[in-house]
């Protein structure tokens, strides 16, 4: 086919560079909304954050649309040269701004010197390096060891293939090992505290913690009998293949279970890790019931004061009143406003964002007061990003980004604003009610029933017919497998 020109005219909707910074920055939760603003004043030196009691002088409803044309003006011209204008980006009034206005002597100076105390502690990593520093082992076997140590996962566990772990210390390290040689190693590392440590799989982690018990014990022999012959049968439950299998009363039996189910699957869990952050969570909205009256309000990190550097307009101020005006002074010019058009868009980026989240969040509030006022989860009404999207004239993929990342604290407790969606389910009358509402009577039932009969999922679906909620057997084990509970034979106990 011969290669051939043609003209097309094509109609095409693309975000602008401004839209895309907005959408990126509603993705960013309150905790690390500091770092973000940050890692912008770095790269952008026109960008501020105003210090405590400074007033900012900059227009919040600066227009940044005319801006566009200027961004032509680095093809370098002499022409362009000669038009700058910069009586926009200089503010009216006396150059400097004095220092009276800028000091407050109603307040203290803050304490400077104050140091906030943070939590010291050994992590998992070095309390195993201290226990094998404390055997006596060769510099070869000492190595292997450390190496070994630094393949442990979270959990504790050796789950790398040792194969692969050979290869690492021949490639790496220059040390010739063979299979035998590192196995005793890990004998010798699963010797170590906590118990358990060290080990390929579940099985072996409950053996060695057995191991550690008493083995002269009666039941934690058995116990350990269990582990070794009756593990798949354990994990599923099959509690009478076991009790046949070993002979075992109804008490022993009991025991046994009592036993195993009170180590721990996690060894390497049990000493705090330093390196790790501690997980918590900084809720971007708080509402508060003032005498029925539910009042909304931001958390104070999603507004930061930002500013344009009173430096950059001195810059343009002085070139302004300068005389002599080159090439290179025009192009720092350039660049100078290039940097304070940068800054302007993310201050109203910022501003956006914090209109976006107030108003995504009030319509949130209006929608589920009955829940906000109560915090009775049977009083969700069935909500979808729609609804939201729809009242606030927003789009459902910003409503989306709204909901997937923020936090709100409550009286009740604190939430993801996704918890408040929900889809509607019809009752045998024709109403509509919310999924989380069927799923809190849900749990209620399984929380009430015998845990030495706990109820199947078609019993489960009858009860909640009989309620006059209107719902299938295999909706019922999709919202079960939701709310993270297994299946009736799982529940059981003894």
């Amino acid at each position: 086919m011969a290669l051939h020109q043609r003209l097309q005219q094509k109609l095409l909707q693309k975000l602008s560079p401004q839209q895309i910074q907005l959408m990126k920055l509603l993705q960013v939760p309150t905790a690390i909304l500091d770092d973000r603003i940050k890692e912008e004043i770095e790269e952008n030196p026109a960008l501020e954050q105003v210090e405590d009691g400074f007033e900012e002088e900059y227009d919040a409803e600066d227009d940044f649309a005319d801006k566009q044309d200027e961004e032509t003006e680095m093809d370098g011209s002499e022409e362009d040269y000669d038009n700058i204008d910069i009586s926009e980006y200089v503010q009216d009034g006396d150059d400097e701004i004095a220092d009276y206005k800028l000091r407050d002597d109603n307040f203290p100076d803050k304490d400077d010197q104050k140091v906030t105390p943070h939590r010291v502690e050994t992590s998992f990593m070095d309390s195993m390096l201290q226990q094998v520093g404390m055997l006596k082992l060769t510099e070869k076997q000492r190595k292997i060891a450390q190496h070994l140590i630094g393949s442990l996962d979270d959990d504790g566990y050796i789950r790398r293939d040792l194969s692969a772990i050979i290869d690492d210390l021949a490639f790496r390290q220059n040390i010739q090992t063979n299979m035998e040689e590192l196995s005793d190693m890990i004998l010798q590392i699963q010797q170590l505290d906590p118990p358990g440590v060290g080990a390929r799989n579940l099985q072996e982690c409950l053996l060695l913690q057995l191991e550690r018990k008493n083995p002269n014990d009666k039941i934690t022999g058995k116990a350990i009998k269990v582990i070794e012959k009756y593990f798949e049968e354990f994990t599923k439950k099959h509690y009478e293949k076991i009790q046949r299998g070993l002979n075992l009363s109804g008490e022993e039996l009991r025991d046994i279970i009592s036993q195993i189910v009170r180590l721990n699957p996690k060894p390497g869990g049990t000493i705090g890790d330093a390196n790790k952050g501690e997980n918590y969570v900084i809720p971007d909205f708080f509402i508060t019931n003032n005498n029925g009256k539910l009042e909304l309000t931001l958390n104070s990190k999603n507004a930061p004061d930002l500013r344009i550097s009173e430096d950059y307009r001195s810059m343009l101020r002085d070139y302004e009143k300068g005389s002599k005006k080159d090439k290179r002074q025009k192009e720092a010019v350039l660049f100078i406003k290039q940097k304070i058009d940068s800054a302007k868009w993310f201050i109203d980026a910022i501003r956006q964002r914090q209109n976006t989240l107030i108003s995504t969040m009030d319509a949130i509030m209006n929608y589920q007061q009955n829940f906000f006022l109560t915090g009775d989860d049977t009083e969700l009404k069935p909500m979808i990003l729609k609804d939201i999207a729809e009242i606030t004239n927003l789009d459902i993929s910003t409503v989306s980004r709204v909901a997937n990342s923020k936090f709100v604290q409550t009286e009740f407790g604190t939430y993801r604003l996704k918890f408040f969606f929900s889809e509607s389910l019809q009752t045998e009358s024709g109403e509509e009610v919310s999924t989380r509402e069927v799923k809190r009577i849900l749990t209620d039932i399984i929380e009430e029933e015998s845990k030495t009969h706990p109820y199947s999922d078609e019993k489960l679906t009858d009860m909640l017919q009989e309620k006059g909620y209107n719902i299938a057997r295999r909706t019922v084990a999709k919202y079960r497998e939701q709310l993270n509970i297994p299946v009736a034979r799982l529940r059981k106990i003894l």
